[in-house]
């Protein structure tokens, strides 16, 4: 429990929840993890044959990938809205360079752009691919102050 943690009105402690999985429902999940490991997550040998799959970045946050099957497997009514993006990651590219550089390889590996690099207002060099279930990931680097 964190030292931010209050009581409840009965007296129990409240927990703090923290971000441990983003999930990402896909049509195609051979062609979503060939994306996210052009993006350097680590998937084992033979995950494209498994309808539930997950990386661990360093620092513990988990990354997970469902087929629609499975999710129907416990939310029977739940649909795909074609063209709708289901989720938004976002990776930091180290320098402004990087940004450039990753979101060359993905168009030239024939993933669509949403926004090609440009300078944003926040301080950062910001692009955005768009993975085959179109969900944004979003490439970044801070800018030289």
């Amino acid at each position: 429990m964190n030292s931010n943690d209050t009581n409840t009105t009965d007296g129990t402690p409240r927990v703090t929840p923290r971000l441990d999985l983003v999930g990402i429902v896909t049509s195609d999940l051979t062609a979503s993890l060939a994306f996210y490991r052009r993006l350097g997550l680590d998937f084992p040998a033979g995950a494209e044959d498994l309808p539930h799959v997950e990386a661990t970045l360093p620092g513990g946050l988990r990354v997970a990938f469902d087929t629609e099957e499975t999710v129907r497997s416990f939310a029977p009514d739940w649909r795909a809205v074609p063209g709708a993006g289901r989720i938004g990651l976002a990776f930091h590219c180290g320098t402004p360079a990087g940004v450039d550089a990753v979101y060359e390889e993905l168009v030239a590996a024939g993933y669509r752009s949403e926004l090609k690099p440009f300078d944003a207002v926040w301080g950062q060099r910001y692009a955005t691919v768009l993975d085959p279930d179109g969900n944004g990931a979003d490439l970044f680097a801070p800018l030289p102050s």
